[in-house]
Parts: structure tokens; C-alpha cells; sequence
């Protein structure tokens, strides 16, 4: 939002000397910074809620013409109820949504914490040595575009348990991604960096820390955040299948108890917190990123 101001001016004429006067110009006055914010909070807010509001509606729409499925008022109504005590404990195989979803996180940081672990440094080799490079991608093609759910039963073979096993598909799935963007970040360092590096005659440890490490950093937080989503992802479907405490076997449980509603506020759930895990992410990303300084 802008301002406009008319102001005359005089000047005094190069060759006659006579004072005249000049046309009005027209001078711009910034908006006041808090109005500025107002308008910026306007047009990222309204549209979002014209978004939910379009949502809302077509839930209605869906409730009133499918039989069994519920309103968006019976659903906050399940909603209200649920979150009055998440953290209830009724037994082992009865405890409240906020266990769940705590048991589930878990499960991600296990398996997510070793795919780091393995995939970043791995990635480092494979876009280092050419040699490593031609030995593992072949395998990455071949593995990477299997089903989550098809690593499943491996693991339960492996480890002969359920807990053990969804952390070993979450850890499979989401390596890739960290793997296949540190490998291409290391591939485009520039070769003036290395060749300054053999000039200083630079052992290969220090060039990966002091060198390579600062410089794909931003392509390894890309990597990273690409895997939580997919570690998040994964782990509600191996739930749904080993079962025990977690998000992914509560919502099958409601499922046979035909709460469609608690189903509706899981999905709810696990949408908010899977953004949560991503934003958190970006966030780590931008603060390591160059480009955007």
C-alpha cells in the first residue's frame, strides 16, 4: 500500500532569469511498516482459510450423501472427547493417542537415526570415488523404487519381531534419499576447491571435514528432510501390519471398532506432525544454506 503527494516546485529559468513553476510531481510515501504486515498476514491467511473452509465443505457434502461417514461437528465432537486426556493408560493394548503417536515417533527416530548414519557417509564415498560410485549405483537403482510395505516381511524374518522390524523398514526406505542428494551434492563441488586442496597436499579426511562437508551440507539437509517424510510415512503402514502400540495400529484398531471419527482425527494427527517434522527441517536447512544469504 502506497501513498501519492502532489508537490509544486519552482526554478528559475537558465536564460531569462524568470522564476517559473513546475508541473506537480507526484511523490510516493511507503505505507507504514505495521500496515505493510497487516496486508502480508491478509494475503497468506485468507487464502489458507478459504482453503479449510473448502475443505469443510466438501467433508459435508461427502457425510450427507455416504452412509456412515461422519459430519465435521461429530467429528470435533470425537475430537474434543479424545484430546480431553491423551495420555490416558488402561492396559497395555488400551492407552490414549498421545502414547501412539510418542511410540510411533520413536520407532522413526530409530530407524531414520541409522539411515543417517549409513546414507550421509556412504553418499560421501559414492560421489567421491568413482570406483564406489560404479559399485553401489546399480544396487541404489535396483532397490530404491521397491514398496515399503514388500521390506516388511524381510525384516520379520531377520529380527523375528515386530518392533525391530518396522524400524528396519523405515531405516531401508528412507536411506535413499540421503544417499542419492550427498553423492550429487559432492559431484558438484567445484574442481577448483579440490585442486587447491592436492596443491596443499591436504590428507583425505581433511578435505572431506573442511572441504566437502561445508559444501554439500545444504544438499545433505535436502536429503534429510526428503527422508523424514518418508520415514513418517512408512511407519503408519508397518504399523497397520505388525501392530502393538503406534499411530498406524490404533487406527486399524478403530477401524474394527468402526470409530470412523477417531480415524478421521489420526489422519489429522499424522498430516500435523509429519509437517511439523519437515518445517522443523527446513528451517535446519535454510540456516545452513549460503544461497539464501
Amino acid at each position: 500500500m502506497k501513498q501519492m503527494q502532489n508537490t509544486k516546485t519552482t526554478a528559475e529559468h537558465p536564460v531569462s532569469g524568470e522564476v517559473i513553476t513546475l508541473p506537480p510531481v507526484q511523490i510516493r510515501r511507503r505505507a507504514p511498516a505495521f500496515a505493510r504486515r497487516v496486508n502480508d498476514l491478509f494475503q497468506r491467511v485468507i487464502p489458507a482459510f478459504l482453503g479449510l473452509g473448502l475443505l469443510v465443505v466438501l467433508w459435508q457434502l461427502a457425510a450427507i450423501n455416504s452412509k456412515g461417514f461422519p459430519t465435521p461437528l461429530s467429528t470435533l465432537d470425537s475430537a474434543m472427547t479424545l484430546f480431553a486426556d491423551p495420555f490416558y493408560r488402561d492396559g497395555p493394548n488400551d492407552m490414549g493417542i498421545g502414547w501412539n503417536v510418542l511410540a510411533s515417533l520413536q520407532r522413526v527416530a530409530i530407524g531414520f537415526g541409522l539411515a543417517a548414519i549409513v546414507g550421509i557417509p556412504l553418499g560421501f564415498l559414492i560421489g567421491r570415488f568413482t570406483f564406489i560410485s560404479r559399485m553401489f549405483t546399480p544396487l541404489i537403482a535396483l532397490l530404491r523404487p521397491v514398496s515399503p510395505l514388500a521390506w516388511l516381511p524381510i525384516g520379520l524374518l531377520l529380527f523375528q519381531k515386530a518392533e525391530p522390524a518396522s524400524s528396519w523398514t523405515i531405516f531401508i526406505c528412507s536411506i535413499w534419499p540421503m544417499v542419492i542428494n550427498t553423492a550429487e551434492g559432492v559431484r558438484r563441488i567445484p574442481q577448483d576447491y579440490l585442486n587447491v586442496a592436492r596443491v596443499l597436499q591436504l590428507s583425505e579426511w581433511t578435505i572431506m571435514r573442511r572441504i566437502l562437508f561445508p559444501a554439500v551440507l545444504p544438499a545433505v539437509l535436502t536429503g534429510v528432510r526428503l527422508s523424514i517424510g518418508i520415514a513418517w510415512l512408512v511407519i503408519v503402514a508397518a504399523e497397520m501390519l505388525t501392530g502393538g502400540l503406534g499411530i498406524g495400529f490404533w487406527i486399524w484398531n478403530e477401524w474394527n471398532n468402526l470409530n470412523v471419527e477417531n480415524i478421521l482425527i489420526a489422519i489429522v494427527i499424522i498430516g500435523v506432525v509429519g509437517l511439523l517434522l519437515e518445517q522443523g527441517l527446513m528451517l535446519i536447512a535454510r540456516r545452513f544454506s549460503w544461497q539464501e544469504k
